[in-house]
């Protein structure tokens, strides 16, 4: 039998993305049949598209879990951690259904509802179906969904059918029992906690039956996977190979989390995370065999509005139960809304397509040559421009220019370094944690930008550039490579373009 495992996670504007995380390539959902493409044109967490311009939220109904991993410690009143696993309050269903309300009728773009967490949901199947249930009566216009960690989905994929879930995620970080019991300590298994390899045998079992049962019932399927250097890095090629196979939709390689003050046993222990560039690699060798999401936020378990935003503290219940919802009227407003964000996007299709057909340049200078790929870091605000101060960056896109196009890589968090219009500078630390994050970039674009980074980017190799401020990511990335071409700084390695930039 082949084995798979599933990792259980984990504004008011129509304009876009409210951080600097976009996702996946672009033309991601283009293969795809038009049944697939209508359920995840506005699910942020399945196209990358969707998610410069609809929300989500999760509520926080959920909080036994079935497994234990080593990657993962549960809280219940935390307001300052932002990770899977993580909330600010415990919900009641009825609760959540007042939550989900108020949410989407102050954030109209919000298109879908999870339950993930902040234990597993399917062990806590009262309370989680309880909540879809009422959902799917008093809020039909919301997407429905859940992440688990598979180990009791497959007794769960019938009532899941029933209740408007038509997206699942499940978290699968291994195929392989050896390596499962070297992430998941036990596993709570009919009634008795069971250890080690055979726990993990279990798990792994029950992920992939879940799996093939939930692809039959024609509900689609995302894969999260935790890299763990060491651990599961290399196996996770194999995993992405038999989930494909298996007819999940998409694959989700997550960074591990394992900072010390979490105190999760890696954490304390000292497995440390991958880095970016080995983060990129896996991804890039994943996707030879499946869609790749890229732009994963890895949220909270109460998460709410766009991904790489947390509106969390708006919609507290004290706050809720001040709140006069007319869900109604709320729902006109929504589809309104929605039909904006829906021309807005077919618009930005046919730039795109237009794009496309635009050849990186093939004068004397070009002809004959094969240029290198470049990699870009960008700052943006959302709506896919070019429109934040390099300061103001939490953190930063990256994009890769090549021959091919442009395709977006991954975000990279960072310490803010200007705190307000008179403080850039202030934060000597934040601004050299943000220079080593964008190693491996060659240019950075933002609105604009003060002396002292632009100096120091530029001692670091990276070039500066604030000439395309409030223009499309896309076309200001191609725009710079194609300049880096016709001044020579590909003809040179990245040593001597930088070196020739400055």
């Amino acid at each position: 039998m082949e084995l798979t495992v599933l990792n259980d996670t984990p504004s008011e504007s129509a304009g876009g993305c409210s951080t600097s995380s976009c996702g996946s390539s672009n033309d991601q959902l283009s293969h795809l049949p038009d049944e697939i493409k209508q359920k995840v044109h506005n699910h942020p967490c399945y196209s990358e598209e969707a998610h410069h311009y609809f929300a989500r939220m999760h509520v926080a109904v959920a909080p036994a879990c079935n497994i234990q991993c080593h990657y993962c410690n549960r809280k219940y009143d935390c307001a300052n951690e932002s990770r899977p696993g993580v909330v600010s309050e415990l919900l009641t269903p009825d609760q959540a259904v007042k939550k989900t309300k108020a949410v989407a009728a102050n954030i109209p773009q919000m298109t879908v509802l999870g339950i993930a967490g902040p234990g597993d949901p399917l062990a806590n199947l009262d309370r989680t179906f309880e909540t879809f249930r009422r959902l799917s009566e008093e809020a039909p216009d919301i997407k429905l969904c859940v992440s688990t960690n598979g180990l009791a989905l497959p007794a769960a994929v019938e009532e899941l059918s029933k209740h408007n879930i038509d997206h699942v995620t499940i978290t699968i970080n291994c195929v392989d029992p050896e390596i499962g019991a070297q992430i998941y300590p036990w596993i709570y298994w009919n009634n008795r906690r069971i250890h080690g390899k055979k726990g993990a045998q279990i798990l792994i079992e029950q992920q992939q039956k879940g799996l093939e049962m939930l692809v039959a019932k024609g509900i689609l399927v995302k894969v999260n996977s935790v890299m763990i250097p060491g651990v599961n890095d290399q196996h996770l090629k194999e995993v992405s190979r038999i989930v494909k196979q298996k007819g999940a939709f998409l694959h989700n390689v997550m960074p591990l989390i394992a900072e010390a003050e979490h105190g999760t046993f890696y954490g304390v222990m000292g497995q440390r995370g991958p880095s970016n560039e080995e983060l990129m690699e896996l991804q890039d060798e994943c996707s030879g065999d499946m869609n790749m999401m890229r732009h994963c936020r890895q949220c909270r378990a109460d998460a709410v509005g766009l991904l790489g935003e947390d509106r969390g503290d708006e919609f507290t219940m004290d706050k809720i139960e001040q709140m006069d919802i007319d869900y109604e009227a709320a729902m006109v407003k929504r589809a309104v809304i929605h039909q904006g964000i829906a021309e807005e996007l077919a618009e930005k299709e046919k730039k795109r397509a237009a794009l496309a057909a635009v050849k990186v340049p093939s004068g004397p200078a070009a002809e004959n040559k094969h240029f290198r790929p470049v990699l870009m870091a960008v700052a943006t605000s959302g709506g896919g421009m070019i429109n934040q101060h390099f300061g103001h960056a939490t953190e930063f896109l990256i994009y890769e220019a090549s021959s091919n196009g442009v395709r977006f890589i991954s975000h990279r968090k960072v310490d803010q370094y200007c705190i307000g219009n008179d403080t850039c500078g202030e934060k000597e630390s934040a601004l050299s944690g943000s220079i080593r994050a964008l190693a491996g970039c060659e240019v950075v674009l933002c609105s604009k930008i003060g002396f002292e980074p632009w100096g120091l980017l530029e001692e670091a190799g990276i070039q500066p550039n604030g000439e395309h401020a409030m223009e499309p990511i896309e076309e200001a990335v191609m725009s710079v490579y194609e300049e880096m071409i016709a001044t020579g700084r590909l003809d040179q390695s990245k040593g001597e373009s930088s070196q020739m930039s400055a």
